[in-house]
């Protein structure tokens, strides 16, 4: 218990400083700093799977799967990997909000800020039910391996026609008949007063339909992550760097997302694959530098790709 009240303790410190210090003054966020807050917490986080070699070698945290530290960093590294790639498809869904709301690049981090504490907590009550279930109904895990294959597979084959619409969502309709939403800013405010009557801003609009889709989005997220491991400090702390490094690398690739457009067909595969560890564990055991080669390659070759058929496409234009 030391090791998780620590661990939430360093989080929640970190974010009362990101709000009360780094950001304390709302700003548009350029592409330089998102990428030295990116660098950072990409650092931090394969850092911290030192920190976990030497928890799991001095036996400093429960271990139910009995994994020596080596398998345990291998373990946390695949995790994160596979939350990090997961978010992209968040971040183009988050520019997508932002840009049907009308939110003010300077107002954007507050409203990812919030969006990300909500996360902690849906993805923390995820996980510990995902991993729950598994230890109680084994053949969950068949479950989570087709729902993943679907999931791929939808990706596959949905058009380009099916695009999210954040006014035309369940969501925001469903916002409307709750509460009186305004169409006005009121500088980073989540609620406006006009005429005795408290309205949502398009902010607080904007923060609701991200923390719905996050939690859409955890639907693939967490048992992709449960089929490498159902060691409940390895998921949640995996599941938590990426998200904290959400922000910056929402702010650092918001301008560049067209240039990784092929990078989606590297998801469809990372989810295939972790899908079927998932049916054929009983059957096939695979070391666990496969898994984490298997995703590190796809994610590698998907942003080759991605640059080199957008350069060949500037080309084509210009000639």
């Amino acid at each position: 218990m030391i090791v998780w009240i620590s661990f939430l303790a360093a989080v929640l410190l970190f974010l009362a400083l990101d709000l009360g210090v780094f950001n304390k003054t709302p700003h548009i966020v350029s592409s330089k700093e998102a990428g030295k807050w990116t660098a950072i917490w990409v650092t931090l986080s394969f850092l911290f799977s030192v920190v976990i070699y030497w928890l799991y070698g001095n036996n400093y945290i429960s271990n139910p799967d009995g994994l020596k530290p080596i398998a345990a960093s291998m373990k946390f590294i695949t995790g994160y990997l596979i939350e990090l790639s997961l978010s992209i498809d968040n971040i183009f869904v988050i520019a997508i909000i932002f840009s049907a709301f009308k939110i003010p690049q300077k107002y954007q981090h507050r409203v990812l800020f919030w969006g990300i504490l909500g996360a902690i907590i849906f993805r923390g009550t995820m996980i510990y039910f995902g991993v729950l279930l598994i230890n109680k109904f084994s053949w969950t895990t068949y479950l989570f391996g087709a729902f993943l294959i679907y999931t791929a597979m939808r990706m596959l084959f949905t058009g380009e026609d099916e695009k999210f619409e954040p006014k035309k969502s369940f969501i925001y309709k469903s916002l409307k008949k709750l509460m009186p939403i305004s169409n006005h800013m009121d500088k980073e405010h989540f609620f406006v007063k006009r005429r005795h009557i408290t309205a949502a801003t398009p902010l607080f609009v904007a923060l609701v339909v991200i923390e719905v889709m996050d939690v859409v989005f955890a639907l693939d997220s967490v048992p992709a992550i449960l089929a490498i491991t159902n060691d409940p400090f390895l998921v949640f702390s995996s599941n938590i760097f990426a998200i904290l490094g959400l922000r910056s690398m929402y702010f650092f690739l918001a301008n560049m997302l067209e240039k990784f457009a092929h990078l989606e067909y590297s998801l469809i595969a990372i989810l295939t694959f972790v899908g079927l560890k998932m049916l054929l564990h009983d059957f096939i055991e695979m070391p666990e530098w496969v898994s984490l080669a298997f995703i590190a390659v796809s994610l590698l070759v998907g942003i080759i790709v991605s640059i080199k058929m957008g350069k060949e496409e500037v080309a084509e234009e210009n000639s």
